[in-house]
């Protein structure tokens, strides 16, 4: 500024020619200067391996000012495993962004016991993720009220979600959009009755689901937790290579697998490949451990640590770590020695620290017809995005991903991507062969 103030006052003084090159030399480091901040941001350069904590805290959405906060949505419990708790409850907060309402901080469930309500342990949103920043990653896009910012001017209005085959994605459509506008959006609360918010008709493009996904941030207790279980992982990984150096093993790299090995699993796909008519849901041990040594660029190092991401109780037998080829060296839970981080906590967070450990790892493999899996590989396909990804598929790509069930090159398991321009989340929700690599 003094510079500035400077040239105008050689200009009125009528100064030399040094002076007035002196001048325009300021002029345009200035005017390059204020080019260069608004057109190339400044970006800070973020480690893959170790920083997506980070990226997740940090380098979320915010999208300004536009949801009403005198207006209120209220849903069900919500139910079910951790992942599809975590879709029903996105679509719970883009239900109230199409009526233009705050969702009630609604309440998750802990335990798996979907059938019987019963028995199931409820447990409050800001139990498990950030409620204040959830709020302000959030701000303007979706937003989370308290049931103490009530005002309780009016009575409740019940909305009664349809079912069954005649209630189209159509006919829910029009519902929301009549309960939006007129006498109905005078009740200061709209209280939706009937069903699990995963089981709604969906409305709302991929791109929308994970704005609301960058949002959900675990609160600090768990994520520790999974920070510890990291911490070993690479650690266990330094010694397998003979490095004791503790200062080192943060960057040693393992892969995590997802495996769906489990006996109600087993159950299930079977009963989805028949329904579907194929063969590329169901892996057995043998098939997921084949594939996974053949991921290219693998089997030319000495260890490979492989983390198994498993539900221990639901297996028929512990012998998921046999069978392995010379090399690699597989721990879950049990070998790796943090089956007491488990124990401490219900199913719901037991879930929430596997899938920081998985979502962390440098190669992530899983099933694509599991919730669990897809939506793993959806966050790591939009980190990737975000920190420039162009050819998500290659063969050089930061943090990639796989599905197991598929079988891609030289028997290996398929490339994953999620297609992040779905104009629904069906795929993700109920799974598909049809993945973008």
């Amino acid at each position: 500024m003094e510079l500035l103030f400077n040239c105008k006052l050689i200009k009125l003084m009528g100064g030399g020619t040094l002076n007035s090159l002196l001048c325009k030399c300021v002029f345009f480091v200035i005017a390059v200067l204020i080019i260069r901040a608004l057109l190339f941001p400044i970006f800070v350069g973020v480690e893959w391996s170790n920083n997506l904590a980070y990226l997740r805290k940090n380098n979320s959405p915010s999208f300004g000012l536009g949801v009403r906060q005198e207006k209120f949505l209220e849903v069900p419990q919500i139910v079910w495993g951790l992942n599809n708790q975590k879709i029903a409850f996105a679509r719970a907060c883009l239900t109230a962004r199409m009526l233009n309402r705050t969702l009630l901080m609604p309440s998750l469930s802990a335990s798996l016991f979907y059938k019987e309500l019963d028995l199931l342990q409820p447990i409050s949103f800001h139990k498990v993720f950030q409620f204040d920043k959830f709020n302000e990653l959030c701000s303007g896009f979706v937003q989370l009220g308290r049931y103490s910012d009530l005002m309780n001017k009016t009575q409740v209005l019940e909305l009664q979600k349809g079912s069954g085959r005649k209630w189209t994605v159509e006919r829910d459509l029009d519902q929301l959009r009549q309960y939006s506008k007129g006498s109905f959006d005078e009740y200061e609360v709209i209280k939706i009755v009937g069903k699990n918010p995963f089981l709604w008709h969906d409305h709302w493009p991929v791109k929308d689901y994970a704005k609301v996904f960058e949002c959900l941030i675990l609160v600090e207790e768990i994520s520790q937790e999974a920070d510890k279980v990291v911490s070993m992982i690479r650690s266990v990984g330094s010694q397998s290579k003979g490095n004791n150096d503790h200062q080192s093993f943060e960057n040693v790299p393992y892969v995590a697998v997802h495996m769906r090995v489990e006996i109600d699993w087993m159950i299930h796909c079977k009963k989805l490949e028949q329904r579907l008519n194929t063969n590329q849901i169901c892996s057995s041990k043998k098939e997921i451990i084949e594939r996974v040594g053949n991921i290219e660029g693998l089997k030319s190092k000495t260890q490979v640590v492989v983390y198994l991401a498993v539900a221990d109780k639901l297996l028929q037998n512990s012998s998921v770590l046999d069978g392995w080829e010379q090399g690699f060296v597989p721990y879950e839970k049990k070998k790796l020695g943090v089956e007491k981080i488990y124990s401490k906590y219900p199913y719901l967070i037991q879930s929430a620290i596997d899938y920081e450990v998985c979502l962390r790892s440098d190669i992530f493999v899983g099933n694509s017809f599991s919730t669990f899996s897809s939506l793993i590989v959806l966050e790591r396909t939009q980190k990737m995005i975000k920190l420039g990804g162009n050819s998500l598929c290659g063969s050089d790509v930061r943090w990639p991903s796989f599905a197991y069930n598929i079988q891609g090159e030289l028997n290996g398991p398929m490339k994953w991507v999620t297609n992040m321009s779905d104009s629904s989340l069906q795929a993700i929700s109920y799974g598909t062969n049809h993945i973008s690599c």
